[in-house]
C-alpha cells in the first residue's frame, strides 16, 4: 500500500461527502505515521445511508435467491482479485503480519463469501408444516458494526449473509480500519451490487454506532467487538426492540490432556494464542496442563516461542507485529505488569520495549507459568500476545477451570481422539477444535455467556438475517 488516501462515505452506490466537518486520521501502528483519513460521520449521515438502504430494500429482497447468491459469488471473486491490496491495507492499518494478512485477513474472507454463496443453493426458504406455509423473509435494513482486528473478514461475515437473505446494509467500520472498508465497497460495486444495497458511514461508535443502533429505520444490528461495547449496543437497540446479534470477547481454554502429543499440542496451541499478534477474540489464551507435566510443557512453549519473530509487519518472516494502536499497546503492557504483580512466573518475554523496535506499538510476546485460574490475566481478555499456562489436577478440574469464565467463544482439546471429544462435549463454549481439526466455514460460529448471542457462517449465518412467517390455510 502506497500513498495517503482521504475517504468519503459510500451511500447509494457512490462516494458521498456527507455532513461531517471533522476527519479521523488512520495511523500505521508499526511506523506511527498517518496513512489516510476518513470523515467523522454524524447522525445525519446515518439518516442518509439508512434512507438509501430502505429505498433499495423492496427491489433487492425481490431478487431471486439464486441471483443474490451469484452476486455474493462475484464479491468473493472480487476479493480474490484484490488479495494483495487487501492484505497490504490491513497490514498498514492495524499491523497484522503480512503473511497472516494474505492467508487469513484476505484469502479467508474470499473463502467465506464463496461458502455462503454455495450454502445458499440448498437453503430452504419455504416449507409446508401441516396446513401452514412457513416462509423465511429478510429482516430488512441491517446495521453492521465491525472491529479493527479482522476488518475484511468481519465485514464479509456480516454483509454476505445479509445480502443473501435479501437485506440491505449500512456498515460502520472501525475508525482504525476504514481503508479496508473502502476497498470492499469498490468490490461490491464491481460485483454489480445495486445502489443503496450496501452503504458505509465512517465515524466513531459513540456517534455513528449509537445512531445506527437507535435508528427506527434499522431493523437489526450485527456487532462484533468487546463485551463492554456489545452491552452498549444492546442498550441502544432497546428503544426500537430491534434484533441484535453480538460476537464479543473471549478467553478460550486450550486443554492439553495427559495422553496428548505434547509437542504438537503446545506448538499449535501457541500459534492459536498468538495469531494476529494475539489480537483475536477466539485466541487460545489459557493453556490448561496436567500439573505434573507443567514444567515440561512450559519448556516446550518457550522453545516454540523463539520462532515467533517480532518485527516489521511487512516482512514475510515476521510472525508478531505491533499492537493495532498505542492504546492497545498500553493495555497489553498493563496486563503483563499485572500478571507479575499477582505472582505469575514470566517464562518468556515480559515487560519493557522490544529491542530494536523503538517506534511503533510493539510489546514483548509473553508466556506466564503457574498462573492461578482466578488471576486477572486468566480471566480478562488481554487481546495481545500473552499466554497463561494454568496447571490442573485432574480432568474434572480441567473442565471446571475451562468453564470458569464469563466468556464462552472458542476452545481446544488435545488428547486421544475419543478422550478429547468427551472433554470437548463438557466445555461451555460456542466451538471447540479437537486435535487441530480443520475449521469448517459452513459450521456455526458464535459464543455462550458474555461472548455474545447469535451465530455467523454457513446457513446459520443466513438465518440470523431472516424473519419467520407462518401462513395458515
Amino acid at each position: 500500500m502506497t500513498g495517503q488516501r482521504s475517504l468519503r462515505h459510500w451511500i447509494d452506490g457512490a462516494e458521498a461527502a456527507g455532513d461531517a466537518r471533522e476527519r479521523i486520521g488512520v495511523v500505521n501502528p508499526a511506523t506511527a505515521t498517518v496513512i489516510g483519513d476518513a470523515p467523522a460521520g454524524t447522525a445525519a449521515d446515518v439518516d442518509l445511508a439508512v434512507a438509501a438502504a430502505q429505498r433499495a430494500l423492496p427491489l433487492w429482497s425481490a431478487v431471486p435467491p439464486g441471483e443474490r447468491a451469484a452476486a455474493v459469488a462475484r464479491i468473493a471473486d472480487g476479493i480474490k482479485g484484490a488479495l494483495d491490496d487487501f492484505a497490504a491495507t490491513v497490514t498498514a492499518e492495524m499491523g497484522s503480519p503480512i503473511s497472516y494478512a494474505k492467508t487469513v485477513q484476505a484469502e479467508l474472507p474470499a473463502q467465506v463469501a464463496a461458502t455462503f454463496a454455495a450454502v445458499a443453493d440448498g437453503f430452504v426458504w419455504e416449507e409446508e408444516l401441516g396446513n401452514a406455509l412457513v416462509m423465511r423473509e429478510p429482516i430488512g435494513v441491517v446495521g453492521a458494526i465491525t472491529p479493527w482486528n479482522a476488518p475484511l473478514y468481519q465485514t464479509v461475515a456480516k454483509v454476505a449473509p445479509a445480502l443473501l437473505a435479501g437485506c440491505t446494509v449500512v456498515l460502520k467500520p472501525s475508525v482504525a480500519t476504514p481503508l479496508t472498508a473502502a476497498l470492499f465497497a469498490e468490490v461490491t460495486a464491481g460485483a454489480g451490487i445495486p445502489p443503496g444495497v450496501f452503504n458505509i458511514v465512517y465515524g466513531s461508535g459513540s456517534v455513528v454506532g449509537e445512531a445506527i443502533c437507535a435508528h427506527p429505520g434499522v431493523d437489526m444490528v450485527s456487532f462484533t467487538g468487546s463485551t463492554g461495547a456489545g452491552k452498549q449496543v444492546s442498550i441502544g437497540a432497546t428503544g426500537t426492540i430491534k434484533r441484535v446479534a453480538l460476537e464479543l470477547g473471549g478467553k478460550s481454554a486450550n486443554v492439553i490432556l495427559d495422553d496428548a502429543d505434547l509437542h504438537h499440542a503446545v506448538t499449535i496451541g501457541l500459534e492459536y494464542a498468538w495469531m494476529n499478534s494475539g489480537q483475536t477474540c477466539a485466541a487460545w489464551t489459557r493453556m490448561l496442563v496436567p500439573a505434573h507435566r507443567h514444567d515440561e510443557i512450559v519448556e516446550l512453549a518457550v522453545a516454540a516461542a523463539s520462532s515467533h519473530t517480532v518485527g516489521d509487519p511487512t516482512d514475510p518472516a515476521t510472525r508478531i507485529g505491533p499492537m493495532a494502536s498505542t492504546a492497545q499497546q498500553r493495555t497489553v503492557s498493563g496486563y503483563i505488569d499485572r500478571g507479575i504483580a499477582d505472582g505469575a512466573t514470566v517464562a518468556f518475554g515480559g515487560p519493557g520495549p522490544v529491542p530494536g523496535l523503538d517506534h511503533g506499538s510493539y510489546v514483548r510476546p509473553t508466556i506466564f507459568a503457574n498462573v492461578a485460574p482466578d488471576a486477572v490475566i486468566a480471566q480478562e481478555e488481554i487481546f495481545g500476545p500473552v499466554l497463561s499456562v494454568i496447571p490442573y489436577t485432574d480432568e474434572d478440574d480441567a473442565v471446571a477451570i475451562a468453564n470458569n469464565s464469563i466468556y464462552g467463544l472458542g476452545g481446544s482439546v488435545f488428547g486421544q481422539p475419543d478422550h478429547a471429544l468427551a472433554v470437548a462435549r463438557r466445555m461451555r463454549t460456542g466451538q471447540v477444535i479437537v486435535n487441530n481439526g480443520e475449521f469448517n466455514l459452513a459450521a456455526p460460529f458464535g459464543g455462550y455467556k458474555q461472548s455474545g448471542n447469535g451465530r455467523e457462517l454457513g446457513r446459520f449465518g443466513i438465518e440470523e438475517y431472516l424473519e419467520l412467517k407462518a401462513i395458515h390455510r
